[in-house]
């Protein structure tokens, strides 16, 4: 993109932002380096072997040492409380509960590692946590801020301003704004990035739809109107998005459809549809990347109640099938979170059940219900293993 100077205000604006955009630097990651020089997945995402793994340095235990250093606990944003519950792992009790601004959505980790963000989305501020010590500093303004990404070379944070429809390119330090990009995605919620780091993906969940942003030049460059006959339920609310380890394939957690759509990424067209459970939500890789965890939040619909047919699907990237079903005794509503640095536990909020769920990912048995508050939401699990995050409730790579 180059910088030109119109002689109108508004596209002015826009011109200087973009201008921005394209000084933003490459920051520095917590293994020390900087990553995606040039948009390549080789060297960035590849496995001893040669063989693309976007999850190869996301393995058991493989932290960074700044991530090392950080106090193990669970933030759970308590979205109707406006407070973040913290939870110890190694008691499964909350320790202190803490306010925010209005319905923090997500906890989110920095690109670097550094700390941790609340996103205040009701009250447009960002709340940072120093994952050292768990304690939180004073509140930053950024608009609408529904969730929040960064790009896998660092230069940006995306702020999701899911209320304005549009994807605000931020200093990934300083949260200045440096570029806004509109879209005709209604309901932008989540997103994921190809292996070679050039483009993100996400989702519409109110026009059942997917977009292709091109991250050199902050562009949309595709949509995709998804098949509203997939799964048994019909319609199309996508919500969660994840690459496959091989980055070939990306997962699509639709909640009308019951079930997870399956996207290639480079044509953006769907390949096929694998049912896992009513309403699925969230998606979560395996430590070694080799399951992906569905977080099945038992409504169809935004408006819903306690005691759903909750439930976690888990499912073979590969071979595209359902390999075991993890039911929730009485009821649930299984919504977002991550699995534990050592793989050995999933922890997720129960959006609609004022609780938080940990399964024994070996057995598939829920092991405790833990207490929160009102519509727990983005809850993040740290530390987490990588070198640096993708951002939402802890993607790394």
């Amino acid at each position: 993109m180059s910088c030109r100077v119109s002689s109108l205000v508004f596209p002015l604006i826009l011109a200087v932002a973009a201008c921005r955009g394209e000084r933003a630097t490459r920051r520095l990651a917590a293994d020390g380096k900087r990553h995606y020089v040039v948009y390549d997945a080789a060297g960035e995402v590849t496995d001893s072997l040669g063989s693309v793994n976007v999850y190869a340095a996301t393995g058991a235990n493989d932290l960074a040492p700044i991530a090392r250093r950080a106090k193990p606990l669970v933030y759970v944003p308590n979205s109707r409380s406006g407070t973040v519950s913290v939870i110890d792992p190694a008691t499964y009790a909350v320790i202190r509960t803490f306010p925010t601004g209005r319905v923090p959505q997500h906890v989110v980790p920095a690109y670097d590692l550094s700390r941790l963000w609340v996103l205040n989305n009701n009250s447009s501020t960002l709340t940072p946590i120093d994952p050292l010590t768990g304690i939180e500093g004073r509140s930053i303004h950024v608009d609408d801020p529904y969730n929040m990404y960064f790009s896998p070379d660092g230069r940006f944070a995306i702020v999701v301003a899911e209320g304005r429809e549009r994807l605000d390119f931020r200093d990934p330090g300083s949260m200045e704004l440096l570029q806004s990009v509109r879209t005709r995605c209604r309901g932008i919620d989540h997103m994921d990035f190809t292996a070679d780091g050039r483009y993100a993906i996400a989702t519409c969940e109110f026009n059942g739809r997917l977009i292709k942003l091109d991250l050199q030049t902050r562009a949309v460059v595709g949509t995709l109107v998804l098949d509203p006959k997939a799964g048994t339920a019909g319609g199309a609310m996508p919500q969660d998005i994840r690459s496959s380890p091989s980055g070939d394939v990306f997962f699509v957690a639709d909640m009308k459809a019951d079930g997870v759509r399956v996207i290639d990424p480079d044509k953006l067209v769907e390949l096929g549809f694998v049912h896992t459970g009513k309403g699925a939500h969230g998606l979560y890789p395996s430590r070694d990347g080799h399951l992906l965890y569905v977080t099945n939040r038992g409504w169809n619909t935004l408006k819903a109640g306690p005691h759903g047919p909750g439930s976690v699907s888990v499912l073979d990237p590969e071979r595209r099938v359902v390999v075991a079903e993890w039911t929730i005794p009485g009821g649930g509503s299984p919504d977002m979170g991550n699995v534990t640095a050592d793989g050995n536990e999933l922890w997720v909020s129960g959006r609609y059940d004022r609780e938080v769920y940990v399964f024994d990912t070996r057995t598939g048995l829920l092991t405790h219900r833990i207490r929160v508050g009102r519509e727990p939401h983005g809850l993040c699990v740290w530390p987490q293993p990588g070198r640096y995050s993708l951002g939402h409730t802890g993607n790394m790579r």
